[in-house]
């Protein structure tokens, strides 16, 4: 199967598809929606950028307007039938953008609860009839425990960016979402890792044993991605990073660090050398956060100084560049920050500022077949 006029969807969504220019699967897509337009539960691993939110959002706008055709709509308020849960907000806009994009035709209603607004716009958003809810899990916690929304009616869950959804922080979080959830609730997970110490905790979130789909490129760096290391005496990582900013490129340079600290040291150091730049880090208001990215998105600034938490699934078309100032400790969070350059097919550059406390990454990447 290699394009969506091949697949089982609704007429008005083919028609939507190809208004959008949407044609050709790529292979998360084409393994993963036959079973999930089945109603199957599912695991997906891809690589970012290849798809993963369509891959989900076609199903569960498939699977809705059907029953809504049947005549079944539905006609409660603060009851949807479908939700997205998420680990920020900025994935949930991107997710909730994705899915407007696809109801022109089936008029099915989406709605976002996400953390960074106002607890009584969260409400407002959840007060009526609506068919889909993307959600962050600390908002939906709230909505929860004020009886503002009700679960069980809720026939497809997806558990977005999965590895982060499961570690500690948020795990219990997800699990009182799905058992608030129907006992056949379809149960869909995407992520681009998924470390085997998650295996157990997958198996027993799951009714029903789900299918897994893994594409060739999961856990790897996409192969349309150029890497490049340069040494940092120790003190000196200013004296590196430099230079590298002089040769900024046209499209826009994501600058990753591990802290708050070292995020503020570097926009010091920016802010001295004159140059324009922006922070996108979990620290600042929502508000500021939004205005920067779009600036970031406008071209308005080719630097973007930003953490993995407010990094996380972050999907900027003119991201040309990354550079790993300060390198993580986990390969997964590695392929995260450099998964933001080089999608959907395009070409992207890495740079990493190496130290001698970063060769276990350097190793564990060059293991794994992840090192280009």
């Amino acid at each position: 199967m290699a394009s969506f006029s091949e697949l089982p969807l609704l007429p008005s969504l083919q028609g939507t598809l190809a208004a959008l220019e949407l044609t050709t699967l790529t292979d998360i897509q084409a393994e993963a929606l036959p079973a999930l337009l089945e109603g199957r539960a599912l695991v997906g691993v891809a690589e970012t950028g290849s798809g993963k939110t369509l891959t989900f959002v076609l199903p569960l706008l498939h699977q809705l307007k059907t029953l809504e055709t049947a005549g079944s709509p539905v006609t409660e308020e603060g009851r949807p039938r479908g939700l997205v849960v998420v680990p920020g907000r900025e994935l949930g806009e991107q997710v909730a953008k994705v899915f407007k994009s696809l109801t022109h035709d089936t008029r099915l209603r989406v709605r976002v609860a996400l953390g960074g607004s106002p607890k009584k716009v969260a409400r407002q958003n959840v007060a009526g009839v609506f068919d889909i809810l993307v959600a962050t899990p600390g908002r939906l916690r709230q909505l929860m425990e004020t009886d503002a929304l009700r679960l069980d009616d809720v026939r497809m869950l997806v558990l977005d960016e999965a590895d982060q959804m499961l570690d500690p922080g948020f795990l219990p979080g997800a699990t009182r979402v799905l058992q608030a959830c129907p006992g056949h609730v379809q149960l869909v997970l995407f992520s681009a890792t998924l470390p085997a110490a998650l295996e157990t905790v997958i198996e027993g979130l799951f009714r029903r044993v789900p299918i897994r789909v893994r594409t060739e490129g999961s856990h790897k760096v996409v192969p349309t991605l150029r890497t490049e290391h340069r040494r940092v005496p120790d003190g000196r990582r200013w004296e590196v990073l430099r230079p590298l900013l002089a040769e900024a490129p046209e499209a826009g340079t994501l600058l990753f660090v591990n802290t708050r600290e070292q995020g503020d040291r570097l926009a010091r150091d920016l802010a001295s050398a004159g140059l324009s730049f922006a922070c996108f880090g979990g620290e600042l208001d929502p508000v500021e956060r939004r205005r920067n990215l779009s600036r970031f998105r406008a071209g308005e600034l080719r630097l973007l100084v930003v953490t993995d938490l407010a990094a996380r699934g972050l999907d900027v078309e003119r991201v040309e560049r990354v550079v790993n100032v300060h390198l993580p400790r986990e390969v997964e969070t590695y392929l995260h920050r450099v998964g933001r350059t080089a999608r959907a097919g395009r070409s992207g550059l890495v740079v990493n500022l190496v130290t001698e406390r970063d060769r276990p990454l350097l190793e564990a990447l060059e293991v794994s077949g992840d090192r280009r």
